[in-house]
């Protein structure tokens, strides 16, 4: 081609500028360094793959874990590499992750598969370790005796309680029985006595175990026609391991076949020997019913206390005590009953307690009234709570709230491991390899458990725990305060559980899901009646029992009040159908609150035989 003579030639520039070099736009750091960033990033990536591979140093002699470790937290508290770990769980038939949580089972065959000695420790292993507190003499006043009522069911403890507090306690329990714990307080000569009513009947060991731990001396109450019985023993066995001083109640000395010498003979071969025998043992001869001798029994209290115990506290410090009970009250949301043991607990204060936490929002005392503050040895009852705090958990108040709610949330960590470690479908065990190869595979039972106050799912925790059969293991996955909801339904759906219920009703949208899932609801008020029925079904001894039918339910819109009818529940009917002498049940936010029948029904002004929904 020609070239053109008009247009002038422009020299070519070398790329790079001027000078020539060459630019250079950095767009990863990592890319920047070239060869030896790819190094870099290998040497990373081989030392990640040999920490999985090389064990990390071993310690020497046995190691601690909490239960829930994970994988990776247990590879390196054994000294072993992850991969072992998961080799061996794979050769138990099971896949693990690094970062699974195990359960104590597996952990256990683990340290055994590599010789190592494990200490498992649960969060609860924490509260047995009790705090040690250094108070000058001059900072610690007196404090209340805080006394436990124990014995053998129906030798009349409530009523004992009820005579000493003048309240009626025993017509509101079903079956007469206590189905849980309260604090109360009495007066003689102007000093005040704390009561414990721990409850009577023997589901309820727990329970009473834990009564003795937090009580400075016990009351063991023994009726005079009946003598000791196999609780009353029991009650002896704990109120010694508390290592707590027993004064004896003989109670029912007003009936006939009375025969109080019978029962200082045999409380004597129990090792509670009388003091007029020359024994140690203060003796008080009492009528609960007749409310005989009620204060002598204060008065061998307040010896006890003085001669044999210590009881002083400091009110200055910051308080701390255990959780009595704990419930989730309509309006009032989470109530716990705290026993103050140290400091002064006041309005206002953060609070926490195992997994739950809050400010002091209100306190009432155990007459119910509202107080400003609560001294050592007082019951009171703390709102502010976001969760009802486990029953038996100590509880402490510290600088602030945010401070007490980030120790609950850890403490819900750990809790929240152990569940998961727990809850496992596939967990292996020992129990589950050996019955294996001589019954074949053992099944489980799983329940979700729903209660109306802390201590009564604690109490049934631990009777169902005690169910042994051969081929079916009874495996409690969740546990919960408050009505049945369809969460619980929903978990028990994907887990093929049952869905037990104590003094706690369903929900109507929780009762329609169960019905469409399939899972089995059943509800009780009284313990033993629930682990009778199962321990029956596990056997196949299963007898026909009445059952209970839902005919209607109905919302309640407004309250109209008569003067010779007394109060009239306006409803509008939401399922099924409302007849006339049913039964029915009062319901409030999934809880109980009565049981009564229909007397009249009627749709305007017009007697009604039945209403049907919508109406």
């Amino acid at each position: 081609m020609a070239d053109e003579p008009n247009k002038p030639s422009r020299p070519i520039r070398p790329r790079g500028g001027p000078s020539g070099r060459k630019r250079r736009v950095v767009i990863d750091g990592g890319n920047s360094r070239g060869r030896d960033g790819r190094q870099a990033r290998d040497r990373s990536a081989s030392q990640e793959t040999q920490s999985r591979q090389q064990p990390v140093a071993a310690p020497t002699g046995p190691v601690t874990v909490p239960s829930g470790v994970s994988v990776k937290d247990l590879s390196a508290a054994l000294g072993i590499t992850v991969a072992q770990i998961i080799k061996i769980m794979m050769g138990l038939g099971e896949m693990a992750t690094i970062t699974q949580s195990l359960s104590d089972e597996s952990v256990l065959l683990i340290a055994t598969e590599v010789d190592r000695e494990v200490v498992i420790k649960h969060a609860a292993d924490d509260d047995s370790e009790p705090e040690v507190f250094e108070d000058a003499d001059d900072d610690l006043a007196a404090r209340p005796p805080v006394v436990t009522i124990m014995g053998h069911v129906d030798h009349g403890k409530t009523t004992l309680l009820d005579a000493i507090r003048e309240t009626s306690v025993v017509d509101t329990e079903a079956g007469g029985i206590t189905q849980h714990i309260g604090a109360y307080q009495a007066v003689l000569d102007g000093r005040r006595i704390t009561f414990l009513d721990t409850p009577g009947h023997e589901a309820f060991t727990a329970m009473r175990a834990r009564g003795a731990k937090i009580t400075d001396i016990a009351i063991l109450v023994v009726a005079a026609d009946d003598g000791v019985m196999p609780q009353t023993r029991e009650s002896i066995s704990h109120a010694r391991a508390a290592g707590v001083p027993i004064v004896v109640a003989v109670n029912k000395i007003d009936v006939p076949n009375a025969n109080l010498d019978r029962v200082r003979s045999e409380l004597a071969t129990e090792g509670l020997q009388p003091e007029e025998w020359g024994g140690t043992t203060q003796f008080a001869e009492v009528s609960a019913k007749q409310r005989l001798n009620l204060d002598e029994l204060l008065e061998k209290l307040l010896l006890v206390a003085d001669a044999e115990l210590d009881l002083r506290a400091n009110p200055s410090a910051e308080a701390s005590g255990p959780i009595i009970e704990s419930r989730l009250d309509v309006g009032r949301g989470p109530v716990a009953t705290m026993l103050v043991h140290r400091g002064t607990l006041r309005v206002g204060d953060a609070i926490v307690a195992g997994d739950a936490s809050g400010k002091v929002r209100a306190l009432y005392d155990y007459k119910g009234e509202k107080v400003k503050e609560a001294r050592p040895g007082e019951p009171v009852e703390i709102l502010g709570f976001d969760r009802p705090p486990p029953a038996g958990e100590l509880a402490r108040v510290v600088e602030h709230e945010r401070l007490a709610k980030d120790i609950a949330q850890k403490r819900a960590g750990r809790l929240r491991r152990e569940q998961l470690a727990q809850r496992s479908k596939r967990g292996v065990s020992l129990e589950s390899l050996f019955s294996q190869l001589q019954e074949g595979v053992v099944q489980d039972l799983n329940i979700v458990l729903k209660g109306d106050v802390q201590g009564s799912v604690e109490a049934l925790l631990g009777e169902l725990g005690k169910i042994q059969h051969s081929e079916v293991r009874v495996n409690v996955i969740h546990t919960g305060v408050g009505g049945i909801t369809e969460n619980d339904i929903n978990l028990a759906s994907a887990s093929n559980a049952l869905v037990i219920g104590f003094n706690v009703r369903p929900s109507a949208e929780a009762r329609a899901l169960a019905d469409r899932e399939g899972v089995d609801i059943r509800t009780y008020r009284v313990i033993y009646q629930l682990t009778d029925e199962i321990q029956q079904a596990l056997v196949g001894m299963l007898t026909p029992v009445q059952t209970e039918e839902t005919m209607g339910e109905a919302e309640v819109r407004a309250l109209f009040k008569v003067s010779r009818l007394g109060t009239i529940a306006g409803c509008m009917v939401t399922t099924g159908t409302i007849r006339r002498n049913a039964q029915v049940r009062v319901v409030r936010d999934g809880t109980e609150i009565y049981d009564t029948s229909i007397s009249q029904l009627k749709r305007f002004k017009d007697d009604a035989r039945e209403v049907t929904e919508g109406f």
